[in-house]
């Protein structure tokens, strides 16, 4: 079992790390659903906390859409968090018809190396869950996907994710649940699905607001529920 927190300063990430995440979601802009974070951002967290550091790449919330200028911009953060030494990278493209842009995709995985590629949230903008879960699994730099299984808030998808982790792939990728958890529903929800890997961000930020600070009880009390299901 896995705790995927989402922080946005150097602070979220060490509280996080000493209170039992298993693994940081490093953005800015929360609240546009997250961004690429700066360069020096990137580096202090990687220096500060010794769990892995998966680093955004979306170089604007306009869209998951992606122009040229788009696609090298992205190409030179992911070579820039390969160089300052985070563990993976966060990413997801669209087409305008909302099917995985297929051609960049391949462009930025052609960089990533050794690192671990979570694609995001846009899969849930996709019409078909279970076909774009179909195509990523192609990729074997894709480790997982997260979703909220279509859903504004993944409590409410609990037989989408079900059904996108009994499907059978050409090789295995993991489906981290994440939007709309909170302390309050993740026990019921891990219980309900099964999932190995969660994701939090305002669920375990002071009085669940997005861009308050990390909560360290929030954090404790959340990786505690998480390492229950690991015995």
């Amino acid at each position: 079992m896995i705790l995927e927190v989402i922080s946005t300063s150097v602070a979220d990430a060490i509280i996080a790390e000493k209170n039992g995440a298993g693994r940081i979601e490093l953005i800015s802009g929360i609240c546009e659903g997250g961004v690429t974070p700066s360069y020096g951002l990137i580096e202090q967290v990687v220096a500060s906390v010794s769990i892995p550091v998966n680093v955004m790449i979306r170089p604007h919330s306009n869209s998951f859409c992606y122009d040229e200028w788009d696609l090298e911009t992205m190409l030179t953060d992911i070579r820039t968090v390969r160089r300052l030494g985070a563990a993976g990278i966060v990413t997801g493209c669209l087409t305008p018809e909302r099917k995985v842009d297929t051609e960049l995709l391949e462009k930025l995985l052609a960089e990533v190396g050794e690192l671990s590629v979570t694609f995001h949230r846009a899969i849930d903008e996709t019409d078909d869950l279970e076909g774009t879960l179909h195509v990523l699994a192609q990729y074997p730099q894709i480790h997982r996907v997260l979703t909220s299984g279509g859903k504004p808030s993944v409590l409410d998808a609990r037989d989408e994710i079900l059904r996108l982790q009994a499907i059978e792939l050409s090789r295995p990728i993991a489906i981290l649940a994440g939007s709309g958890l909170n302390l309050q529903s993740l026990a019921s929800f891990i219980r309900d699905t099964g999932v190995s890997e969660v994701h939090m961000g305002t669920g375990v930020r002071r009085g669940n607001r997005a861009q308050d600070k990390v909560d360290p009880e929030l954090v404790r009390a959340a990786a505690d529920v998480v390492a229950g299901f690991s015995k």
